[in-house]
């Protein structure tokens, strides 16, 4: 998997020892609420990242760690992830974010750079993000990336919008 780098980040593939640092994100009631979720127990944090690695090692691509170039510390995720929405399998561009960087342009900023890279390099034919209603943040996000929301959808009994963006690179 490569490794991506924009003005103030660094891409990286994730790794096992990320664990810690991925906690610091998906164990914030903050971020969880986005969810609908609980925060993380440390167990399930290694559960997800385990599945995370899968995907990456059986697709070539997944989610990357988002680190400051400053320091490399991991403030976030943002990547793409194989899955079936609607009968369809896609290509979800997704992002999280530590609470503490939120509204400073990082998961735009991430999120630009693996469009480009899921377009040019992988050239997939189109990226769909998932987004909870009341979730405007995310919603944000999706929008400076150039994506457009299309429709409001259910997976696994949960409402969500769904954004996409179609491959034009040629």
């Amino acid at each position: 998997m490569a490794e991506l780098e924009t003005q103030r980040l660094v891409l990286r593939p994730m790794v096992a020892d990320d664990v810690d640092e991925l906690l610091g994100i998906f164990g914030d009631p903050l971020v969880m609420a986005a969810f609908g979720e609980a925060p993380f127990e440390q167990v399930q944090m290694y559960s997800w990242l385990e599945r995370n690695l899968a995907h990456q090692r059986r697709h070539g691509f997944g989610l990357f760690a988002a680190c400051l170039k400053g320091d490399g510390r991991l403030i976030g995720d943002c990547g793409l992830e194989l899955m079936e929405v609607a009968d369809e399998q896609v290509a979800e561009l997704g992002y999280d974010f530590r609470s503490d960087c939120w509204n400073q342009g990082y998961a735009t900023e991430a999120a630009c750079a693996v469009r480009d890279y899921a377009f040019t390099t992988l050239q997939l034919p189109r990226l769909v993000s998932l987004v909870r209603p009341g979730n405007r943040a995310s919603a944000r996000v999706a929008e400076k990336t150039g994506l457009k929301k299309v429709e409001q959808i259910q997976r696994y009994g949960q409402p969500y919008l769904r954004y996409e963006i179609e491959n034009t690179t040629g």
